[in-house]
């Protein structure tokens, strides 16, 4: 999977050169290219991207021509999947990671400022997506966001049965987890877990799994809160 990430600020995505997704990346599981906008800016001299918004108000936006031009060199014949990172977009889910997979290339935009002129969005941009009912100072966070939650999936990137229980799945949030020591301020590993019946322990788990949803997140379940 390739995963171009457009943004102001590139060196916010040093991260995603480290740990798991950094070793992906050196073993070519996945490619993720971080384009700086200003590099396509035609204000040669000062790299400019943004200007005051048509009808006033407080900021400034993310200029058309800018990322126009960006978005036409990396992808010329649209054959990637393209996304702006909104607090106006769809709530990305886990279902959505599964849908975003099926394409080979991906192209995250990320806004900066008060957003990005609204002819970016209506001539290229295939669908807007928010990461949670909030507003944050730019994009950057939700790519990153988005693109961690989808190289995990990447076949090799991480094995397959550290994905097989993981919260969410079977819209249940995953099981408490215990190691070394068996105790541990007076608080005991429970005895099932240690038992070796795997049968019992996947019981287990299964309980404690719906009790920490039923807890935390009965929505999924289809039931409302307290």
């Amino acid at each position: 999977m390739r995963i171009d990430i457009l943004t102001l600020l590139p060196e916010m995505f040093e991260p995603l050169k480290t740990s798991i997704i950094g070793r992906a990346q050196k073993e070519n599981k996945i490619e993720i290219n971080i384009v700086c906008i200003r590099d396509y800016s035609e204000d040669l001299r000062h790299r400019k991207c943004d200007d005051y918004p048509f009808g006033g108000g407080a900021g400034m936006v993310m200029m058309p021509v800018p990322i126009g031009n960006a978005i036409k060199a990396i992808d010329p014949e649209h054959k990637a999947h393209r996304i702006y990172m909104s607090p106006k977009g769809s709530v990305f889910r886990q279902s959505k990671v599964f849908e975003l997979l099926e394409y080979e290339h991906v192209i995250l935009l990320c806004g900066h400022y008060e957003g990005v002129d609204q002819r970016v969005i209506d001539l290229f941009i295939d669908e807007e997506i928010s990461i949670g009912d909030y507003v944050l100072t730019g994009g950057e966070l939700p790519a990153m966001v988005v693109t961690d939650c989808l190289c995990r999936y990447v076949d090799g990137v991480i094995n397959q049965g550290s994905l097989i229980d993981e919260s969410f799945t079977d819209n249940l949030l995953e099981y408490p987890q215990y190691t070394r020591p068996v105790e541990y301020d007076g608080l005991v590993v429970p005895e099932v877990l240690r038992s070796g019946n795997h049968k019992k322990i996947d019981e287990w788990r299964r309980q404690k799994a719906y009790e920490e949803t039923l807890a935390k997140r009965p929505d999924l379940l289809g039931k409302k809160g307290e």
